[in-house]
């Protein structure tokens, strides 16, 4: 049995019903959008964030699930649905999972239209069923995600960043969203302590984004364009520790590379080699793993059942995927 099998084997019947009511709650009347959405539709992701509200749902709820967790699940699909298409517009992709975005095909206006499309969607489904609780979670989060995007424009061009700051950054662009994930999911089964599921959501998200990270060194197609974050002037984990850890004229040297606006492959790969010398993806993956611990402490407080387990899965595949 594949991983990805075994995380969705205690929600398989629930994930086909989500899957149906998801479809169901964002067809059109009007055909250019109709098209469009049969498109994203038919190139849905690992849909990690959904499967997350799910497990943590069941997890809670002693494996009986209500309206109430579908709908959560839902609402946070739409909601990334939503920032991926913003996300492609904001950074210039014209590649997601191997196909064409949004906006290489259809252009930026028609691609804005989509994500308020899917955001206006999100907003009625709360609403539409009083599920106020729920709305204020995903609206905290898409906060924390738009602060996290504008801090990482203010920050793209300090080569000094910081790993607290780092840190702070995605735990706002990818880690808020996860967080919330795991307490919509605990809300809608009726558990209120969130504190601590709230945290372990945090973790779960910054280890994804690290990983993430990495991918953007790799040479191989993982279904996004690679170097993206060295093309943009995003510094991430690695090159901030080997950075960091960098006599003076190495230093001197790589951010002479990293302040050019176009680059060569001998740059990219001048960028490699110091972060190896300096053992930044090595600590990068350490890293993981310390957040990894501190789930797993988390984790081991929340109800044994199937659930749980599928959870501690998922941490490992995050940690070990190819793309």
């Amino acid at each position: 049995m594949k991983i990805t099998e075994k995380i969705k084997k205690p929600i398989t019947k629930e994930l086909k019903i989500f899957e149906k009511q998801f479809y169901s709650s964002v067809s059109s009347k009007v055909k250019l959008l109709d098209l469009i959405l049969i498109y994203i539709l038919n190139r849905k992701g690992k849909q990690i964030r959904p499967i997350l509200v799910l497990l943590f749902a069941k997890m809670f709820s002693k494996g009986a699930l209500n309206e109430k967790s579908y709908r959560a699940a839902n609402l946070v699909e739409l909601i990334h649905t939503a920032s991926l298409i913003h996300d492609d517009i904001v950074d210039d992709s014209n590649i997601r999972r191997n196909f064409l975005t949004i906006n290489a095909l259809w252009k930026n206006k028609i691609s804005v239209l989509v994500g308020d499309f899917f955001l206006s969607k999100a907003l009625l489904l709360s609403t539409e069923n009083k599920d106020y609780d729920l709305l204020n979670e995903v609206s905290t989060a898409v906060k924390e995600i738009s602060e996290g995007e504008l801090f990482q424009i203010q920050k793209s061009k300090n080569f000094n960043l910081s790993e607290e700051d780092y840190i702070l950054l995605i735990s706002k662009k990818t880690a808020s969203l996860f967080s919330c994930c795991c307490k919509l999911g605990s809300i809608s089964s009726g558990n209120k302590d969130l504190n601590e599921i709230e945290a372990f959501g945090n973790y779960l998200g910054i280890i994804f984004q690290i990983k993430d990270d990495l991918f953007d060194f790799t040479t191989k197609r993982i279904g996004k364009p690679t170097k993206s974050d060295l093309k943009s002037q995003k510094i991430t984990l690695p090159l901030i520790f080997s950075i960091k850890q960098s006599t003076y004229q190495d230093k001197k040297a790589i951010k002479a590379i990293l302040k050019k606006k176009k680059y060569t492959m001998a740059d990219k790969k001048l960028v490699n080699e110091f972060i190896i010398k300096y053992k930044g993806f090595e600590y990068s993956r350490n890293k993981m793993l310390e957040y990894k611990n501190g789930a797993i402490k988390i984790l081991k407080k929340f109800p044994d059942n199937e659930s749980k387990e599928s959870i501690k899965i998922l941490l490992d595949y995050i940690i070990d995927r190819k793309y």
